[in-house]
C-alpha cells in the first residue's frame, strides 16, 4: 500500500486511533488540538503500533461538518505522521481521502464501505489500501433498532458485494481489508454474535479488521463504564485473533500490543523477547 507492506501471515497489526474530533465517544475531544494529535501518533508509533487511523468526524449522528473542515482537521496530522508510521485516514468523503492520500496517507478507511461509489475510484488513482466497513444508515444518520435475519450472513453479504466494487474499480485484491463493523448500526447481542463468529470473516479470504475498543457492545456485556472497558477490550481482541483476525483498531495500544504479541508467542510466530527462566547459566570460574 503506497510503499508499505504488512505480511500478516504471522503477525497481528495493531491500528491506534487518534481522533481530530472535539466529541469522539472514547477521548471527548482529548487529540482534537493539532499538536496533541500529532503528538499521539508519535507516541502510538514509537509504542510500536503498525497504523495510526485519523479522523475528523466520529462515526455517531450527527450534523454534517463541512468537507473542507474534515480536511483542515485531518490532512496536517497525516502529514506529520506519514514519514513515521502507515496512517490511515477514517473518512466517508472522497474528497478528503484524496486529499490525505495526497499527504501520505496509505490507507482510507471507510466505515460506510464505500457507499460513495467515487471513493473506490480515488483509492484505486491513488494506489492506497482500504477498510470496507459494515454499516446500514447513512453517514451520520441513526438507524435505531437495527434488525437482521442473520447477522452474520447479511454483513458477509455486503463485506463481499462492496470488495466486488473495489475490485471492479481496479483496487487489488492484497488492497482490501474488510471489517464487520461492530456496533455500527448493530446492537450488543449483534456484535457479541459477530465476535463469536469471526472465523466466518475471516474465510472470505481478505485480511480482517477489527474495531471493538471500548465500545458499547462490551460495556453492555460487562456492565461497565466508557473509562472500565479496557480489559473486556483485551479479551475481545484476543478471541478476535483466534477467530482469524490480524488487524485490531485499539486506543489502548501498548496493552493491546502486548496481548496480541502473547498470542503471536503462544502461537509460535515470534520468538520470545528474551529467555532467562530455567535457562542454563555459564558456571562462574
Amino acid at each position: 500500500m503506497r510503499g508499505t507492506t504488512l505480511d500478516l501471515t504471522r503477525h497481528v497489526a495493531v491500528m491506534a486511533i487518534v481522533n481530530r474530533t472535539p466529541d469522539s465517544f472514547y477521548d471527548r475531544g482529548a487529540t482534537f488540538a493539532l499538536d496533541a494529535a500529532i503528538a499521539a501518533g508519535v507516541a502510538a508509533a514509537e509504542e510500536g503500533a503498525d497504523i495510526v487511523d485519523v479522523g475528523g468526524v466520529k462515526f455517531a449522528p450527527g450534523p454534517p461538518l463541512p468537507i473542507e473542515h474534515e480536511i483542515e482537521r485531518v490532512v496536517p496530522v497525516v502529514r506529520a505522521l506519514a514519514p513515521v508510521v502507515a496512517v490511515s485516514v477514517d473518512t466517508f468523503h472522497p474528497e478528503v481521502a484524496r486529499a490525505a492520500i495526497d499527504a501520505g496517507a496509505s490507507i482510507v478507511n471507510d466505515t460506510t464501505g464505500l457507499r460513495d461509489p467515487a471513493m473506490a475510484d480515488v483509492i484505486a488513482e491513488g494506489e492506497a489500501g482500504v477498510v470496507i466497513a459494515h454499516s446500514l444508515a447513512a453517514p451520520r444518520m441513526p438507524h435505531p433498532n437495527p434488525h437482521y435475519d442473520d447477522v452474520v450472513a447479511e454483513v458477509a453479504a455486503f463485506l463481499t458485494d462492496r470488495r466486488d466494487r473495489a475490485l471492479g474499480c481496479g483496487i487489488p485484491p492484497e488492497r482490501i481489508i474488510l471489517d464487520p463493523g461492530h456496533d455500527l448500526n448493530k446492537n450488543t447481542l449483534h456484535s457479541l454474535e459477530l465476535t463469536r463468529r469471526l472465523r466466518e470473516f475471516a474465510a472470505l479470504g481478505s485480511p480482517l479488521l477489527i474495531a471493538l475498543s471500548n465500545k458499547d457492545f462490551v460495556g453492555e456485556a460487562l456492565g461497565s463504564d466508557r473509562g472500565d472497558r479496557l480489559a473486556g477490550s483485551l479479551a475481545a481482541a484476543v478471541y478476535g485473533v483466534l477467530q482469524g483476525a490480524r488487524i485490531v483498531r485499539a486506543h489502548n495500544v501498548r496493552e493491546t500490543l502486548d496481548a496480541v504479541r502473547m498470542v503471536e508467542a503462544i502461537a509460535g510466530w515470534r520468538e520470545p523477547a528474551f529467555l532467562r527462566h530455567n535457562m542454563p547459566t555459564e558456571e562462574v570460574a
